[in-house]
């Protein structure tokens, strides 16, 4: 790639998102930022952006540089995104809740150029730094502070220094020369959760992130005036792709802060008249036991999504009684994540279901050998898009799994592939999708294939439960039985359980053992993680 004076070549709005949307709508708010109470236009956007393209470039930042950000949800962060776009760099957010050795291994994977941290990890970069993980010289280093924190930076790692954001920001906010960028370039940088070794970064081009900015607003019916609570981190999918994008496009606006918790997601719905809501089936449970769950007005809310795992249908029922119809999304770091979306009027019995595939989205269940499934029949789904990814970066054995061996050859000839979802699904005769759960979770109990997700439901709507996850356990007799690890009343009993989920069950689904834990281990935006579950409650005991 290389860099030309602004206007002299063609396709320059590959990495103008700011700049096109500052010049159709400069006066609109496109962010809020709920903990400083300040708001954002377009225009301010843009300015931003182009302060924060100085001060990478000056910072020796250059097109394909990686730029790594350990941050919560900051307007600086959304300054980076916009800058790395305009100067053909790699923008790679990393969770702020890694420990240091994992940081180090991430950090040694990608070789940032340069590094954003906010001050209250500041010490958690330094160890991670320190680690001998961590072979690169250490690239420079930017803090981010602000007037609702108080931490400092401290000392720097061995040989280096930090420099306050704020304070070497340039005020020049003009426009800045641009990189000569492809739709095939790459600009984010998210990794997956990581469940086994080290969490994978999935490459995502100016492109991908592009379709599916417009798969989600043409399937999902968002409109410019759509205002919602980015629920989602900045270092996941979820936090850029889901709604923050897509309403950068449509000149929408998004709220962001620093910690959600459920009483400040519903005061920021009434506040700001929020009119789309999405998040993980925790948050929307949070949300419905609240103590200000009944008095919030939720009226300004068009529609409401879960993703990111099954909803329970006593979560989805709650939001149903307010008057707001909650459906169920789906979507991977690797493809989307918006693949699927609820037809206009579907019937009541379908909400289980992810919907229908969206506009430009393709999607088949199949069997280990590829071939495609007739519907009812639960195997893998694979997912094809021109929002899909190719490629991890260096990593060219989970390349090859997941989006095949080049993926440029196929039937058609012309680059096209499907992208392995690990995910097993089902597609009844409507043409909806349901998912049935992790293909590698997935277990045989007797000769019958058992999916824990359905399982999971019945028990969920025992009144002593709050959450629950169903792991295969070795049995002498069966191969293999489920264990529930719940979340609730410790006065639940396996016979107790049993007898709730008779009639609902057969008896090879249902749990042959029971722990009730305090609260569920996380991973990523408050998904419960299943691989610490198995690691610590696998056995028979």
């Amino acid at each position: 790639m290389t860099v030309h004076e602004h206007g002299a070549r063609p396709y320059r709005w590959v990495g103008a998102l700011s700049e096109k949307r500052a010049t159709l709508t400069p006066e609109r708010t496109a962010l809020v930022d709920a903990d400083t109470n300040t708001e954002y236009t377009y225009a301010d956007l843009d300015r931003r952006a182009n302060r924060t393209a100085r001060l990478l470039r000056k910072r020796g930042v250059d097109d394909g540089d990686r730029v790594a950000v350990v941050s919560r949800n900051r307007p600086a962060v959304v300054d980076c995104y916009f800058a790395t776009a305009k100067l053909g760099a790699v923008l790679a957010p990393l969770s702020h809740r890694l420990a240091p050795r994992e940081l180090a291994l991430m950090l040694d994977d990608i070789d940032p150029a340069l590094l954003v941290v906010e001050a209250p990890f500041a010490t958690e970069l330094r160890d991670a730094l320190d680690h001998d993980e961590f072979s690169h010289e250490i690239p420079p280093l930017l803090g981010l502070t602000g007037p609702e924190t108080d931490h400092e930076f401290g000392s720097g790692p061995e040989g280096s220094t930090w420099h306050r954001y704020e304070e070497v920001l340039p005020t020049d906010g003009s426009a800045v020369e641009t990189a000569d960028i492809a739709l095939s370039d790459p600009h984010l940088f998210l990794h997956t959760g990581g469940s086994t070794g080290l969490p994978k970064q999935v490459v995502q081009t100016h492109g991908s992130i592009a379709w599916n900015a417009f798969n989600t607003i043409i399937s999902w019916g968002l409109r410019p005036d759509d205002v919602t609570p980015m629920l989602f981190p900045f270092f996941h999918t979820g936090g850029w792709n889901v709604l923050t994008i897509p309403l950068f496009h449509l000149g929408g606006t998004v709220i962001i802060s620093r910690d959600i918790e459920p009483t400040t997601v519903l005061s920021l719905v009434e506040q700001w008249g929020a009119t789309v809501l999405v998040s993980v089936p925790a948050v929307l449970r949070f949300m419905v036991q609240d103590d200000d769950w009944e008095s919030t007005t939720l009226s300004s809310l068009r529609f409401v999504k879960s993703g990111g795992g099954p909803c329970r249908d006593s979560i989805i029922k709650a939001w149903n009684e307010r008057g707001l119809s909650l459906t169920q999304g789906y979507g991977l770091t690797e493809c989307g994540p918006n693949n699927f979306a609820m037809p206009e009027g579907f019937p009541q019995e379908k909400t289980a279901s992810i919907g229908t595939p969206g506009l430009y989205v393709d999607a088949r269940v199949v069997d280990d050998d590829g071939t495609e499934l007739p519907v009812k029949e639960v195997g893998e789904l694979e997912l094809a898009s021109p929002h899909a990814t190719n490629r991890y970066w260096n990593n060219e054995e989970a390349t090859a799994e997941t989006f095949g061996p080049t993926n440029k050859d196929d039937s058609n000839g012309d680059g096209e592939a499907w992208v392995s979802t690990g995910d097993l699904a089902r597609v009844d005769a409507d043409g909806y999708y349901y998912i049935e759960g992790r293909k590698k979770n997935m277990f045989v109990s007797g000769g019958e294939n058992v999916y824990p997700p359905a399982i999971e439901d019945a028990i969920a709507d025992h009144p002593k439960v709050d959450e629950v996850i169903v792991i295969p356990v070795p049995d002498e007799q069966w191969g293999e039985v489920g264990k529930a690890v719940v979340e609730g009343k410790e006065s639940l009993t396996l016979d107790e359980l049993d007898t709730f989920l008779d009639g609902k069950l057969a008896g090879f689904k249902r749990p042959h053992h029971l722990v009730v834990i305090d609260s569920m281990p996380t991973s990523g935006p408050s998904k419960i993680d299943r691989q610490a579950i198995e690691s610590a409650y696998g056995d028979s005991s």
